[in-house]
């Protein structure tokens, strides 16, 4: 067994407690039993779990694995924390704003012996699924991918961190890509912003991405994917899976605690992630001169 602590009690937080407390019988999730959690607020025992500091967290034996579940500003300090003391980390993504920093924290995963995981369960939505079966086969002209969402809150930091989902998206489907160009607009008054992101596959193909926020924008992904055979103009629609999301990346998680996750599937998720938070930090930089 690993013993486990929540680090942040937001929406995710509580759904990792719930999940460890009720895991998916006869999974590798079985393997993981919540001992604590950790909040800035001061909190009474929830469902018997109790919480404690982080130094508490990072001196217990009983504890093996850290749960970063706070806002995106803080996961690199949170994750260095635990690995430091020898921790397993899942941190949700993105793991820092800073791709010389990830490098940093996934070299000290190795170092130490310990899984650093970060958590995308946008690619295990049925939907998204759908989509990179249609994909598939395909030869892309063009394409462009428009989000559209709320005002965050803050500490999730610049749109192509915390819109980092879609970008992994777009890699997951087309490949290794590259930024050309990247602008941003901003209506501070009215808590608005767009960020766009032109980039090309390693084939020279064009695609777009589009991170618009403000009051009132509906939650949604526009996709228009032109193929030499066909258009995608929408996602796929796809029915519920019987797995939650965070249970499917928890058991995804536990099966590396395991060992039985083989290492050129672990080397892909590293290069993949890795590549997502170098193009994420191009795209800050054009956007930011």
């Amino acid at each position: 067994m690993f013993g486990a602590v929540v680090v942040g009690i937001g929406t995710a937080g509580w759904v990792r407690i719930r999940d460890m407390l009720a895991p998916l019988p006869g999974s590798a999730a079985e393997k993981l039993n919540v001992r604590a959690f950790i909040s800035r607020r001061s909190l009474d025992a929830q469902h018997g779990v109790s919480q404690v500091s982080t130094e508490e967290a990072v001196s217990r034996e009983d504890i093996q694995v850290a749960f970063i579940c706070t806002e995106n500003v803080s996961h690199e300090e949170n994750v260095r924390t635990f690995l430091q003391a020898g921790k397993h980390v899942c941190v949700e993504y993105p793991m820092t704003m800073d791709h010389k920093a990830a490098l940093e924290l996934w070299n000290l995963a190795q170092e130490k012996g310990v899984v650093l995981h970060e958590e995308h369960i946008e690619l295990l939505t049925e939907d998204f699924k759908e989509l990179k079966r249609e994909v598939e086969g395909k030869l892309l002209q063009e394409g462009t991918l428009h989000f559209t969402g709320g005002v965050l809150k803050p500490g999730f930091g610049f749109p192509a961190f915390s819109g980092i989902a879609r970008l992994t998206w777009l890699v997951e489907l087309f490949g290794e890509l590259s930024v050309t160009a990247a602008s941003m607009e901003e209506d501070s008054g009215n808590n608005y912003s767009k960020m766009t992101a032109k980039l090309l596959t390693s084939d020279s193909r064009p695609l777009t991405w589009i991170e618009e926020r403000g009051p009132g924008l509906p939650r949604a992904k526009n996709i228009n994917f032109q193929f030499d055979s066909c258009t995608l103009g929408k996602v796929p629609p796809a029915p519920r899976g019987a797995v939650g999301l965070f249970m499917q990346d928890l058991i995804h998680f536990s099966s590396k605690l395991a060992g039985q996750v083989s290492p050129k599937e672990l080397h892909r998720e590293k290069i993949r992630i890795l590549h997502c938070l170098r193009l994420a930090e191009s795209i800050q930089q054009l956007c930011t001169r």
